[in-house]
């Protein structure tokens, strides 16, 4: 047993090998270590020298535009200048979001993977769909609700259960209009 603690030890290297007893190392150096010519430096061209007095030509900057607003930073923190009146525009732009759509929702009734297409061109489409799964196996049923819940994460819609194995798809900006809420909640179905 202690051979077998051993030769792990020397395998990780924790312990000293039984082979490397023999090697010596030797300190001392009998030749001198060869010399080799240095290599040559790349040339570098010579500094170039003004002609003439040198005194008297250094001159300021002219004073660089700046942007019409512009940030600069010193040493307390940043300093942000305003835009200048002469340099804004004429009048403020007004920007309004975009109202909500208000459609009816489309019921898709798959019976094959293949029509997965339908619904993500239905979706693509801006518009709602139902996903009704009620007869579909369960192998076809988890890979239908797993690739709508992509479909939906991936285009910034939701996905709303609405009845046993009945889903609500909506795209962004999209909201189901009241009378459509209500024709669901007749059909069994809740929004």
């Amino acid at each position: 047993m202690a051979s077998k603690w051993r030769k792990v030890t020397e395998y990780l290297g924790l312990a000293p090998d039984e082979d490397d007893a023999d090697y010596e190392i030797d300190d001392d150096f009998d030749e001198a270590p060869e010399r080799t010519r240095p290599v040559a430096r790349a040339a570098r061209p010579a500094p170039v020298q003004p002609e003439g007095d040198v005194i008297g030509t250094v001159r300021p900057l002219p004073p660089q535009p700046r942007p019409a607003s512009s940030v600069e930073f010193e040493d307390t923190g940043v300093v942000v200048r305003p835009v200048s009146p002469a340099t804004a525009s004429p009048s403020p732009v007004v920007v309004r979001p975009a109202a909500a759509v208000v459609t009816a929702p489309q019921v898709v009734v798959p019976t094959s993977f293949g029509e997965a297409q339908e619904v993500a061109d239905r979706f693509k489409a801006r518009r709602p769909v139902i996903m009704n799964l009620q007869e579909v196996d369960r192998e076809l049923s988890r890979r239908l609700i797993d690739f709508a819940s992509g479909l939906c994460y991936g285009l910034g819609g939701r996905m709303d259960k609405v009845a046993n194995q009945v889903f609500l798809l909506v795209p962004s900006d999209v909201t189901v209009s009241e009378a459509d809420q209500r024709r669901l909640a007749e059909r069994g179905f809740q929004a």
